[in-house]
Order: C-alpha cells, then sequence, then structure tokens
C-alpha cells in the first residue's frame, strides 16, 4: 500500500522551514560513514533511528494514538492487565534503564507503580526532547531519582554509577522497537543489553505478534498520512545534520508487509530522477528507485523466544492480548 503527501502546504505541513545552515554536517564521523555505507548500497537505505528529531517524536507520538495504529494500545491494555505482576518481575532493580525513551508515556504506567528505589533512566538520541521530557517527569515524579542519557541506544553507552553495589538493572524497551532490526542486528542488541545488565539483570520487552497483512498495512499507511509525513521528515533531518539536499516534495511514502520475512518494509519512492548528496557522497535515485527507511519485523512466540536465547537470556513470563496480537515477555540474564 502507497500514499503521496505534499507537503508544502503550510496548512498542512508541520515541518519548520529549512534554514541556511541545513547542509552544515552535525554527525560525526562514524555517522556519516554508517550513512554513506547504507545509502551506496544496490538498494539504498537510511537508519531509522533518523527518524526521531524533535519533530519525528512528535510525529511519532501522533502515530501512537491514530485508529489503524493498533501497537500502542494493545501494548498498553496489556501492561494495564498485568501491572502487579509486571513490578514484581522488575522488582526492586536499581535502575529500569528504558532504550528509545522518547516521550516516555508507556513508562508512566510503571513509574507510578515501580518500587520507589528503582531509578529510571531514559535514553533517546534526541537530547533536547529527552531534556524536556525528563524535566516533565520530575515535575510528576518527584519522588523518582531521574538520569537520562542522550545517545545512540545502538552502540555501548555509559551509564551513570550505581549508587549501590548490589543494584540489579533492568532493561525496558516497548513499543515493539527490537522489531526494526534486522535480525543480526536485533540479536547484537540484544547481546548489547544483556552484557549491560551483566548476570542476574532483566529485559522487559515488547514485540509485535504475526497477524494479517491488512491490519499490518493500515498500521503503517494511515488514511490521514501522519506515517508519510513522519517518514518524510526523516529526509528533512538528514538535510539539515548530514549535508543532504533531498527535495521532499519529490518523494512518497510506501508501506507493504514482506510475508516471505515476515515484516513491514518502509520506503521513500522518488518520483523523478535525482541527483542527490549526503555525508559527502552522492547517487543518482532514479524515478520510482525506493530507499529503504525501515523494516518492522513481526514474531512468533517461540521465534522471538529463541532469538533472545541465542542472546544469553531466558524467558520467565510473557503477557499478551485476547487477539495476540502483541506481547510483552520478561527475560533473564
Amino acid at each position: 500500500m502507497s500514499s503521496t503527501l505534499g507537503i508544502d502546504s503550510p496548512a498542512t505541513s508541520p515541518f519548520p522551514p529549512a534554514d541556511s545552515a541545513s547542509r552544515n554536517l552535525l554527525i560525526d564521523a562514524n555517522e556519516a560513514e554508517e550513512l554513506r555505507r547504507e545509502f551506496l548500497q544496490p538498494q539504498p537505505s537510511l537508519p531509522s533511528k533518523y527518524f526521531y528529531d524533535q519533530t519525528g517524536s512528535e510525529l511519532f507520538d501522533a502515530i501512537c494514538e491514530l485508529d489503524e495504529y493498533y501497537p500502542t494500545r494493545t501494548e498498553a491494555s496489556i501492561m494495564q492487565d498485568n501491572i502487579d505482576e509486571m513490578v514484581d518481575a522488575i522488582g526492586t532493580a536499581g535502575r529500569l534503564i528504558e532504550y528509545g525513551s522518547g516521550s516516555s508515556l508507556k513508562t508512566r504506567l510503571l513509574l507510578d507503580n515501580m518500587y520507589p528505589e528503582v531509578a529510571y533512566v531514559p535514553v533517546d538520541i534526541s537530547g533536547d526532547y529527552l531534556q524536556q521530557v525528563a524535566d516533565q517527569l520530575r515535575g510528576d515524579f518527584p519522588d523518582r531519582r531521574i538520569d537520562p542519557i542522550a545517545a545512540d541506544f545502538t552502540r555501548p553507552f555509559q551509564l551513570p554509577k550505581q549508587q549501590h553495589a548490589q543494584s540489579r538493572d533492568v532493561v525496558y524497551f516497548p513499543g515493539s522497537t527490537i522489531g526494526n532490526f534486522r535480525p543480526a542486528a536485533a540479536s547484537s542488541l540484544l547481546s548489547q543489553m544483556r552484557n549491560q545488565v551483566g548476570r542476574g539483570g532483566g529485559l522487559l520487552i515488547g514485540f509485535d505478534l504475526q497477524k494479517a497483512p491488512a491490519v499490518l498495512e493500515a498500521a503503517y499507511d494511515d488514511r490521514r498520512g501522519v506515517t508519510a509525513l513522519f517518514n518524510l521528515n526523516l529526509l528533512r533531518h538528514l538535510n539539515r545534520v548530514a549535508g543532504a539536499n533531498f527535495q521532499m516534495e519529490q518523494y512518497r511514502h510506501v508501506a507493504f508487509y514482506n510475508d516471505i520475512n515476515h515484516r513491514i518494509e518502509m520506503h521513500l519512492e522518488s518520483t523523478r530522477e535525482q541527483r542527490v548528496q549526503l555525508a559527502g557522497c552522492s547517487r543518482t535515485i532514479r524515478k520510482g528507485e525506493r530507499i529503504l527507511t525501515e523494516y518492522s519485523h513481526k514474531y512468533s512466540m517461540d521465534g522471538f523466544t529463541r532469538m533472545a536465547a541465542d542472546s544469553g537470556w531466558r524467558r520467565e513470563s510473557v503477557w499478551t492480548d485476547p487477539n495476540e496480537y502483541f506481547a510483552v515477555a520478561m527475560f533473564r540474564s
């Protein structure tokens, strides 16, 4: 399924105007190399982490409110129905470390119910947005320690020093974000999490289950075009931070379910031939050629458990909804 969305109209566009500094390179050498490597492949692609500048984070929050986008409300209902068991599974861990925390909306139920000594460590790549969220959380939860970390969670990062040597960490990774990674990268990330929390640590993680393609495609190509705006905003973000010259009005959002690999694929399709610059490289994008921007893998329960086990995790508990659309599980290292 696909949709075309123009973004020039100020009545419909949420994007702030581009400025004269939009060609400056604001990423580091490793990030620039990663962009060049993915963009110059036969199938050009862009890392999905660049969705999440402040505008992208706000657009994703809007996606989570859409009727078609079942994952957020389904996961929320699972959390609400099983919060006591989840809190007991987290226990008196020293820290709850949320990878890719965004607005932390999903975490508020845990913050309301967790033992008071458990600190919350939100980790997000969008530093300004993260600080705004952390400040609001400190106001709403004055007795809870909040230690935000601005970092790319796909790479090892430094945690604040533990207050107590015997404290135990639990990683929280909701929303089926794990599905955005190719299988090898997902396994690598699960291993990184396992190494970070160490022996006896925990992982509370959400993952999307396999279901009818029509349900999946509607969730990633909504009628209002919010997901299209979210996808296109990735190009604007790269124009700002990576020296790119994407013309957003010359791309359209495309999303479909790949039933062989059990994943949704999101692409941006060029509406004409154009020469694109990005992070010091350039290539021609042909009319009709697609740039891959996201995978969203859908799992069977057994398949996800096996993948986690290969990374050193043992499944302890699992909770799902009556339709078995989504699962939240606790793993131990």
